[in-house]
């Protein structure tokens, strides 16, 4: 993908045409996480239920993973339903199924379009063989697309990631002398992929929920106040733009002005 990918989607002169026109194609982040947060304050806001906060949110997931694309961003994780929101009502829960399910169905050909590959990580042994049934045809349909690969993080937990690697490993019979960290993150879900390079976070909420806790120990950290039902391509510009002002030093120039001051 390049420029005149996403110059092709957005408005000429628009806000988002500027935007793109200024992101430097050569230093995209691999990976994107996104914390997608507030679609219940989104509808309280407007007096609606609940679940009309989750519907607005599909067409955020819908301009967010097109976007993702055309920028030619490898890798978007999209944190989608936590081990935790188990715990919410059983009436939402069914109502997001139900979204999902919609979603899946009514987007597979625009993935097959746009050659993205589709995957789940989480434990999706605890949802219903329905849904299952619909994300594992998503993700056999799409397997063989050589683009973007777009995560949904569904009943997930990075906790619960972290102790389940640990399990494999033992099951897999790792020598502890042999366990360094590349070999633990080759047993996460995300095995094969790059770290987050941006982590998004929607709603100005500033924490990370227990997601990706391993894999985003280098991320730069963007935090918007949009709440994710009007998270849009603007939004994910912005990220990017920001992403790439900064100086990424993963500790390096830390650690030596830590040893100069020793001295």
């Amino acid at each position: 993908m390049s420029l005149s990918d996403v110059i092709a989607a957005v408005q000429p002169g628009s806000p988002e045409d500027a935007q793109a026109r200024r992101i430097d194609f050569d230093r995209l982040p691999r990976h994107i996480a996104i914390i997608m947060d507030g679609n219940g304050r989104w509808a309280a806001q407007r007096h609606l239920p609940r679940v009309e906060g989750h519907r607005a949110g599909i067409d955020a997931v819908r301009d967010t993973v097109e976007t993702s694309a055309r920028l030619g961003i490898g890798v978007l994780t999209l944190y989608a339903f936590s081990v935790e929101n188990w715990k919410r009502p059983d009436t939402e829960i069914t109502a997001l199924m139900g979204l999902l399910r919609h979603y899946l169905r009514a987007e597979l050909s625009t993935l097959l379009k746009n050659n993205i590959r589709f995957r789940v990580i989480g434990q999706p042994d605890r949802l219903s063989r329905e849904i299952r049934e619909e994300l594992e045809r998503a993700e056999h349909r799409t397997a063989g697309n050589t683009g973007m690969q777009f995560n949904i993080a569904l009943s997930y937990g990075g906790r619960a990631e972290i102790v389940e690697a640990a399990k494999r490993a033992i099951r897999e019979g790792v020598d502890a002398e042999r366990l360094d960290e590349p070999t633990f993150a080759s047993l996460l879900y995300t095995a094969g992929q790059p770290d987050p390079d941006l982590l998004i976070r929607t709603s100005g909420e500033m924490r990370v929920s227990n997601f990706l806790l391993w894999q985003i120990a280098y991320a730069e950290i963007w935090v918007t106040d949009a709440l994710w039902p009007d998270f849009r391509a603007r939004h994910l510009f912005d990220a990017v733009l920001d992403f790439q002002k900064r100086e990424r030093r993963y500790g390096a120039i830390a650690a030596q002005a830590v040893g100069a001051g020793k001295e």
